[in-house]
Order: C-alpha cells, then structure tokens, then sequence
C-alpha cells in the first residue's frame, strides 16, 4: 500500500522520490541551499515537476552550481544556454543564475555564511518577505517572497507536509 503523501504530489515516481526523499527535509550546506535557491527561481511561472525533471541538466549546464565557475559565465556560455534544450530556456532566469553567483561570492568574500544567512529568517515574521528583501539588497535575482516561501518549504525551514502526510509526523520528531 503506498504512503499517504502530500495532496500535490502525483503519481510520478520521480515526484513522489522528490517528495519522500528530499522537499522538507533540512538543508544547512550551503552550495546545496544555493542550488536550491537558483531551482527556484527557475520555477517562477511554471510547475515545480518541469524543473525537477530538468534538475540534473541544470546540474551540468550549470557545472555543479559551483558559484565561483557560475561567476565568470559570459555572453558566449549565456548563448551556449539559450541553446539547450535540456534546461528553461529563458534568458532572465539564466541571467539570474549568473547573478545570484555574484551575489553569493560576494557574501562568501566577507565572510557570510550563507546557510546561516538563510536560516536567520527562520521564526521572524512574514519571513519569506523578510528573506526576499534581504536576498534582492544583496543583488540575487527571482527570489520574490512567493519563491522564497517554496524555497523555505524545500529546505525544510518551514513543515508544511500535509496532517495526513506521513512526513509530517517523521519530521516532528527531529
């Protein structure tokens, strides 16, 4: 008998691993949360199943989500993306990539944890604004509060699994 799951996820197996194995779960690595984070954004518009399914060629695409690589992406890589068919082919949302790489090194480089940074917004009021506001003052982009909301959702900052969810009560007790 299947597990009661989350009321949107679908019969799709790479959905339902997604759910079961990773949405929720608490993230404090930070070139993971900034993977995350990026993923997000790429979502904006659309469903959360059509970036899932092309996470692994954004894995590629975007050589690891290593920010420090990301950085240097020029007009040449940008077209090189435009290009592929494997990932959202949208120039805002690969430009907002590159950004948020900038952004991110920048934290780095004065010594900002960048996991820390996040999770700081954990318990404040209306904090996916709060993180919103705080992540666009330091220059990343597609992170509006309704992005940030999911994102805190993912990295398990928030438990929004369904009372009939059986990750809600595995996640409790942690």
């Amino acid at each position: 008998m299947e597990p009661k799951r989350c009321s949107w996820v679908t019969s799709d197996p790479l959905y339902q691993q997604y759910h079961d194995q990773e949405w929720g779960i608490p993230v404090h690595d930070n070139r993971k949360l900034f993977e995350m984070l990026c993923l997000e954004g790429a979502q904006a518009g659309l469903s959360w199943i059509t970036v899932l399914k092309k996470r692994e060629n954004y894995r590629v695409a975007f050589r690891g989500f290593d920010p420090w690589q990301m950085a240097d992406f020029d007009e040449t890589i940008i077209t090189e993306l435009l290009e592929n068919d494997g990932i959202i082919r949208h120039r805002g949302k690969i430009e907002a990539f590159i950004a948020n790489a900038k952004a991110y090194l920048q934290m780095h480089d004065e010594g900002e944890d960048f996991s820390e940074f996040l999770w700081s917004f954990n318990g404040v009021d209306e904090p996916a604004a709060a993180m919103s506001k705080a992540l666009k003052k330091k220059g990343f982009k597609f992170v509006g509060a309704t992005t940030c909301y999911a994102f805190m959702q993912a990295a398990g900052m928030v438990d929004d699994h369904e009372a009939e969810c059986f990750k809600r009560s595995s996640l409790q007790t942690r």
